[in-house]
């Protein structure tokens, strides 16, 4: 099915080569579908990671095995197979993804712990075996390729490719940042989004990336939400080669660490947030800002609960400023909220104050507001100190021709 390019979509950026990190792209054929589909990342001897993976109780055996690589903390290779989930797929499943591993290790000389596999796609069947071994086969001596043809071979239903960098001074040191991402149904993270993968040539000890990595992601990924499915196959990765030779970050206490930190969220907050820019069939981008809640954690419940709600969703699909449906969604939330003390507004211009309707209060502003493509509902709850941020797409006749249509 081919899909025209959402309207919310960017261009993809000019991302810097990483050191010791080399891509390669091939079409395994998954699906009948004339695309490359298997992307193999080679890193350097040495190379960190880190990952956050999907609370799914029903996880796919990549990343069942993912979560107990990541204990290591050193990676060599990543496999991303693209139409197929090879999710509840059983002991089938699990040999494919086995064999894969086994099948890189051996041809780069690692271990096999240290290959990480990522698969996406539809759930329920299981990964061809033979088709993954000979794609891996001919992914092991193909012609290295850039960031953007990584990023269009791990997609699924994404309508754009979706990648973003940074920099940092690390001591005197300059460490760079890439990263790709797909995802744009069955999205409502527990962790983080669909798939995305972060480079960076830093020195960075296994214990403080996972450290970063887990706190950045309760502020990014875990914060965007296009329909409220969570994926069995959600898989964040972090690679960190080394290679621009710093002294390794081990803690905040390490010169440039803050400065890596800051670098590290940038780069995630804008994978993330592209995610939800190419959302099934979205046509606006939306920014919940909840501020006064009881703590930060219940300010995000709270502004999931509005990012969640079809009936907020619908409302700025329609360009209706119908803000008694974000108190619905306030009151549904389970958090502390006080009815008297509620405030509610759009693009800056409040509709209710203090439990109740604006005096005078002149929808006009909020109307042209809701016309753009990028929309900002805020929230007081005038309870706490409590803050999130969380952001989310509209929800339009287009998410349902997408996802009625998803396997034909």
């Amino acid at each position: 099915m081919d899909l025209a390019p959402s309207p919310l979509a960017r261009p993809f950026p000019e991302l810097p080569a990483i050191a010791g990190v080399t891509l390669r792209t091939v079409r395994a054929g998954y699906k009948d579908w004339d695309r490359a589909d298997l992307t193999l990342a080679e890193l350097s001897e040495g190379t960190a990671v880190a990952g956050v993976f999907t609370q799914s109780a029903c996880a796919s055996s990549e990343v069942e095995l993912g979560r107990e690589q990541v204990k290591s903390g050193r990676a060599r290779a990543l496999v991303v197979n693209a139409g197929n989930a090879n999710a509840f797929t059983g002991y089938r499943g699990r040999e494919a993804v086995e064999a894969i591993m086994e099948q890189v290790a051996g041809g780069i000389g690692c271990s096999r712990e240290e290959v990480f596999v990522s698969s996406t796609g539809v759930i329920g069947v299981p990964l061809p075996k033979d088709v993954a071994v000979a794609g891996v086969d001919t992914a092991m001596t193909a012609e290295p390729v850039g960031w953007e043809a990584a990023a269009k071979a791990i997609g699924t239903t994404d309508t754009f490719t979706k990648g973003a960098g940074a920099a940092a001074m690390v001591g005197r040191q300059r460490v760079e940042l890439s990263g790709i991402i797909k995802g744009s149904g069955m999205i409502a993270p527990d962790m983080a989004t669909m798939l995305g993968y972060i480079f960076t040539d830093a020195a960075v000890e296994p214990a403080f990336l996972q450290q970063l990595l887990g706190e950045i992601n309760a502020r990014t990924f875990s914060c965007i939400t296009v329909d409220g499915d969570t994926s069995t196959s959600d898989t964040v990765l972090v690679f960190a080669t080394g290679k621009a030779s710093n002294v390794p970050l081990a803690s905040f206490d390490d010169a440039g660490a803050d400065a890596f930190a800051a670098a590290l969220e940038q780069v995630c907050g804008e994978l993330a947030q592209l995610v939800v820019r190419d959302g099934e069939g979205a046509s606006k981008f939306i920014e919940v800002s909840v501020t006064g809640a009881a703590s930060n954690d219940s300010a995000r419940r709270v502004g999931m609960a509005i990012a969640n709600s079809p009936l907020v969703k619908t409302a700025i699909a329609g360009e209706d400023a119908n803000w008694g449906r974000v108190v619905m969604a306030v009151g549904k939330a389970g958090e502390p909220a006080d009815r008297d003390k509620l405030s509610i507004g759009f693009g800056g211009h409040w509709a209710a104050r203090d439990g109740q309707p604006v005096d005078d209060f002149d929808e006009a502003p909020l109307a042209a507001h809701l016309k753009g493509e990028d929309i900002t509902v805020e929230v007081d709850l005038g309870i706490g100190d409590g803050r999130a941020s969380v952001w989310t797409c509209d929800l339009t006749h287009g998410y349902i021709a997408i996802n009625a249509d998803y396997r034909s």
